[in-house]
């Protein structure tokens, strides 16, 4: 039985047409796929960087479009974030709020797991937007995920997080509990909190679970139709169960062939039985004794 498996996190700069961020989804979708990935984890906000309410009323079509994306190639694509109007259960969130939800879509293009953020951005950042209130717009999730990958005829179980969800090591140390062997984390950091954090946070979050972490990421400038612009970090990473960075995109800004193709691919394979070995030489869960 193969024990490994292909994985791919896309940097993308998503503006506020949907369809363009579209175009760019299905094609590094498509590359990656030539490129042997079996996992495609898209980044947070991956359809449009604002606008999150008309995106939410097209969420339902949307989740289809890009399901359809996997099926086509028969892998599993993880759409980092979308504005839901609606929670799990199908009950509209209240109070014109809404949720930020994370999917996985399965080679069949059927939606294999959802997860609803739990943990809303609230900081003051000195850019040029200054204060960030997730909460102000969305409601947050209360269930974490993992959930089962079959590549090869072998199950690999994926724990999911996105962006603000890396600065809790609970939650990563949580999902490990639950078996988790890689985590997602589709992300859309700041560029000055990403500047501080973002490689430091991928690979202690990694350490914590001793889980591969797949960074996927916005970078560079996002035009707002009102207000400032937002520039974001980009530096999609992939982090091994032992902190090692296994690749990543070194710009905040797509460059050369990145920029002409509308995203980066950052790729890595992901070996269960290296990772297993690994946790059996250093048991940190046999050890821990506060959670």
């Amino acid at each position: 039985m193969n024990h490994k498996m292909t994985v791919a996190a896309v940097q993308m700069n998503s503006q506020q047409n949907i369809e363009t961020n579209l175009t760019a989804i299905k094609a590094a979708i498509s590359d990656a796929s030539a490129q042997g990935a079996t996992l495609v984890v898209l980044p947070e906000n991956c359809c449009s960087m604002g606008e999150q309410r008309a995106t939410a009323a097209r969420f339902d079509a949307l989740s289809a479009t890009i399901g359809d994306y996997a099926r086509s190639h028969g892998i599993y694509v993880l759409a980092g974030s979308l504005p839901c109007p609606y929670r799990p259960d199908g009950m509209i969130v209240p109070d014109g709020r809404m949720r930020q939800v994370s999917q996985l879509f399965a080679p069949d293009g059927s939606q294999a797991a959802r997860y609803d953020k739990i943990h809303l951005f609230t900081a003051t950042v000195a850019d040029k937007q200054g204060s960030y209130n997730e909460a102000a717009t969305f409601e947050a999730g209360t269930q974490t995920v993992v959930t089962p990958i079959e590549v090869n005829n072998a199950v690999f179980q994926l724990g999911m997080m996105v962006c603000f969800d890396l600065r809790f090591p609970a939650l990563a140390q949580r999902l490990r509990q639950a078996g988790a062997e890689l985590l997602s984390a589709p992300s859309a950091f700041t560029y000055l909190t990403g500047q501080a954090n973002w490689s430091l946070l991928l690979q202690a979050r990694a350490l914590d679970s001793q889980c591969m972490v797949i960074g996927a990421a916005q970078g560079g400038e996002h035009i707002y139709k009102t207000g400032n612009p937002r520039q974001t970090w980009g530096h999609a990473t992939i982090t091994t169960f032992n902190g090692s960075v296994a690749d990543s995109y070194d710009y905040s800004v797509l460059e050369g062939q990145a920029l002409d193709k509308g995203y980066a691919l950052v790729m890595a394979t992901f070996d269960k039985n290296v990772q297993e070995q690994g946790r059996q030489r250093m048991p940190i869960f046999d050890c821990h004794r506060l959670a």
